[in-house]
């Protein structure tokens, strides 16, 4: 896409969000301004307020780096001044990168692409299929360069039907988030949950 790209604390490494049990594990102040107004003043429960946090606090993307799986993440000797996401014993600096299929590595290939690619950064921006709510797809063109990104934006598996005018029998395929068939038929492609490729298109 157009713009500045970046890349957020823990983000590529696929840290999550979490979800403290108890509202005094979250440090933010509209966060506890907002438990109060729900529990004490319109009486909701209170488990019901903390699954609404849980979707909603800045604090749920504020835990410590998670370095390795030991104490605090790895992260501090001392004391964090939030708590740790407890999944950091498998999701980690250390386990990502001992991995080739890491998200971490998954970055470091997309940010490989983009730096040798100037239609990346350059190129126009063209939907492909505008009405198809599964799938988003688009082209970016820099003169006689063109990318086709595919993205699969759900749970559940999806199939990309291109357009007349994409030649899905001229293609190079760049980079993608599962093990692919890189001379699959482009015409009717299965994709599955959260799937994405990018080709290039000849």
């Amino acid at each position: 896409m157009h713009g500045t790209p970046y890349i957020y604390q823990g983000e590529e490494i696929g840290m999550t969000n979490v979800a403290f049990g108890s509202i005094e594990d979250y440090r933010d102040v509209w966060t506890h301004n907002l438990y109060r107004e729900l529990v004490d003043e319109k009486g909701m429960d209170p488990q019901a307020a903390m699954e609404l946090i849980h979707t909603s606090s800045r604090d749920n993307a504020r835990t410590p780096m998670q370095w390795t799986d030991g104490e605090n993440a790895g992260f501090t000797t001392g004391r964090p001044w939030i708590g740790v996401n407890p999944n950091h014993t498998r999701i980690n600096v250390e386990q990502a990168m001992a991995d080739p299929e890491s998200v971490f590595h998954y970055y470091r290939r997309l940010i490989a692409l983009r730096k040798a690619n100037p239609v990346i950064v350059y190129g126009s921006y063209d939907l492909v299929l505008d009405d198809e709510e599964d799938i988003y797809a688009f082209t970016r063109t820099l003169e006689d360069d063109r990318l086709l990104v595919i993205l699969n934006f759900t749970a559940s598996t999806a199939r990309f039907v291109p357009p007349p005018e994409l030649p899905p029998d001229a293609t190079e395929l760049l980079i993608a988030n599962y093990p692919v068939d890189a001379a699959g038929d482009l015409r009717r492609l299965p994709l599955r949950p959260f799937e994405a490729r990018v080709y290039c298109l000849r």
